[in-house]
């Protein structure tokens, strides 16, 4: 999205925007009448620009915040600091999220295909395509309507994409993948590759052919230089609404849920599930065949190798319930003073 200089907007209707209130309530013109054009964090907003404050951790930021208007909670309305015009909302998150759009713009999709793009002539191109320079389209590939394909996207034999799919320069999508609508692919990923299958024999690693799909559901995100393997004869899947961040790798025959979220750095081994709602975060990983419950929380670093309940958090290397890695955490920390005192026991002993 690119900032919409012109374009601005004032306290009172900011506040009207997101059910808020003004602070102070009086009806001042000098408040009420403040304007922004743009949005910025706490430490380097200006007095053109919209904050927000949702925790007293940044009350000491906001003291010294040159923004020209603040979103926060009821209970912070109080806090100390320069900025005088104040919207008093539920969430500041939520109605920042909502304000977002206004002050910025996304990016216009004029549809058509580049000169320099390659596309096979049995591809299926919906309406209101765009497919950027150097852009490579296989035989028999459909494409829904209203994707945007970015320079240098390859999109290999067999692949569909649904409608109103964004991918973003240099995305490659193996063989046979499937995408479903909505989906958001960042640049660099890789999605249908062969997984990592060998078999020692005859005193080599012979390959295991992969000839299962990649099939991705509906209103997916899948962020940069991210890597999902295709199934060596089931399918890897990733489930409608699940959001993966960038430089994540998901082996072959995977099969993640719905709403699930997958954030840095975080490795699924193959033949792994995940069910609905499971939160993995950064650089957190699983071992195969292994199934997390439905909406589990699985710590940043720790590393499952066993299965996990629905519903539990856990954390460590290997990866525990949360109160169980808590005390294992504890007993660790006590160590050196008890081999202290265990070390002057020996001594006098020895005496």
């Amino acid at each position: 999205m690119t900032a919409s200089a012109a374009f601005a907007m004032t306290a009172a209707e900011i506040a009207a925007a997101v059910g808020g209130t003004l602070v102070p309530t009086a009806t001042s013109a000098s408040i009420a009448d403040v304007a922004v054009n743009g949005i910025a964090p706490l430490d380097r907003a200006t007095g053109r620009d919209l904050s927000f404050l949702a925790t007293s951790k940044y009350a000491g930021i906001f003291e010294h915040s040159g923004a020209g208007i603040v979103l926060m909670t009821a209970d912070l309305a109080a806090s100390p600091g320069q900025c005088v015009t104040r919207v008093i909302v539920a969430n500041p998150h939520d109605a920042l999220l909502s304000l977002i759009p206004r002050f910025y713009r996304a990016p216009v999709r004029t549809a058509g295909v580049h000169a320099s793009a390659v596309v096979d002539s049995t591809a299926t191109i919906g309406r209101d395509v765009r497919i950027e320079a150097h852009a490579v389209i296989g035989a028999n590939v459909t494409i829904g309507d209203g994707v945007w394909i970015g320079a240098g996207c390859v999109i290999d034999d067999d692949v569909r994409l649904g409608s109103d799919v964004r991918l973003f320069p240099q995305v490659t999508l193996y063989g046979g993948t499937h995408v479903g609508d909505r989906v958001v692919l960042h640049s660099g990923v890789r999605i249908g590759s062969d997984g990592f299958g060998f078999v020692f024999r005859n005193g080599a690693h012979e390959k295991i052919p992969h000839v299962g799909r990649c099939i991705i559901g509906n209103d997916v995100e899948i962020g940069a230089n991210c890597t999902i393997d295709r199934g060596s004869i089931d399918d890897t899947v990733i489930g409608d609404g699940t959001k993966i961040d960038n430089l994540v790798h998901i082996g072959h025959n995977v099969r993640i849920g719905k709403l699930c979220l997958l954030m840095a750095q975080v490795g699924i081994a193959g033949s792994s599930r995940i069910e609905d709602g499971v939160i993995f975060a950064g650089q957190s990983g699983m071992s195969g065949h292994v199934t997390v419950g439905a909406g589990a929380r699985i710590a940043a670093r720790a590393g499952v190798i066993s299965d996990v309940p629905a519903g539990e958090t856990w954390f460590g290397f290997p990866a525990r319930p949360h109160r169980e890695a808590l005390r294992a955490a504890a007993a660790a920390m006590k160590l050196p003073a008890l081999m202290k005192r265990l070390e002057k026991l020996l001594a006098k002993e020895s005496l």
